[in-house]
């Protein structure tokens, strides 16, 4: 099935470790320190209507995620927000930084089995830095060839990857939690992918079922399901 594959790609968050997890824990405490002024609902409406207006500008990742919720913190408190909420909001941001990498289960199974085989490579949207410091913490540093901390991944995006990996994008296979960037650009332009759902989503990365119903596409329940594929 993927006799042409010279190229294997692995999304980083929710793919080789927890990391949405994360997100929702710290989208339940933002909403704890403002619950005075607006219902949960209503505060995580708006801070995702914040973050999704600010991508543009802050890219994905931790830290646009903390500027994201004081901005959202102003505005729904009307600017009367207390400055030790601020650096309570601040602090959930930090706290985030410092998480510990929790691999996902049988991911080092994988890389070892498919590592020598194809080049495998890291593309991931996020911070640099964050992801960089995670990718050490994790210890799987060893088994990427290439690194790719990409500012999106749509079709150019991944497009300009493979150019730049000077193969064909029948030869590239990307493999990550995300319909949305890590299996419907992919398929669009020709190269391969493989889903492997995460149970908690980003509400930015969900697609509809007729969406993803069009494309052709191989998902699995666990990454260890890859091996038996190759």
């Amino acid at each position: 099935m993927y006799k042409n594959i010279k190229v294997i790609a692995f999304d980083a968050d929710d793919t080789l470790w927890v990391n949405e997890t994360y997100f929702r824990e710290a989208e339940e405490e933002f909403a704890e320190l403002l619950s005075k002024y607006e219902t949960k609902n209503k505060i995580d409406q708006e801070l995702f209507k914040t973050e999704i207006r600010n991508l543009s500008q802050y890219g994905y990742g931790v830290k646009g995620f903390i500027l994201s919720m004081i901005e959202c913190a102003l505005e729904i408190s009307n600017y009367q927000v207390q400055q030790k909420t601020i650096e309570a909001i601040l602090n959930i941001g930090k706290n985030m930084l410092e998480k510990p990498i929790e691999l996902l289960d049988g991911i080092e199974a994988v890389l070892k089995n498919l590592q020598g085989r194809y080049k495998l490579i890291l593309a991931t949207k996020g911070d640099l830095l964050d992801q960089e410091r995670k990718l050490e913490k994790s210890n799987l540093l060893k088994y990427f060839h290439h690194i790719e901390v990409m500012s999106d991944k749509k079709e150019k995006d991944y497009l300009k990857l493979i150019q730049h990996l000077d193969i064909e994008p029948s030869q590239f296979l990307m493999i990550g939690n995300s319909l949305k960037s890590d299996v419907l650009p992919l398929i669009k332009i020709g190269a391969a992918a493989i889903h492997v759902p995460f149970h908690t989503t980003w509400m930015h990365e969900e697609v509809s079922e007729q969406v993803s119903a069009k494309a052709t596409y191989k998902t699995v329940s666990n990454i260890k399901d890859v091996i038996a594929l190759f």
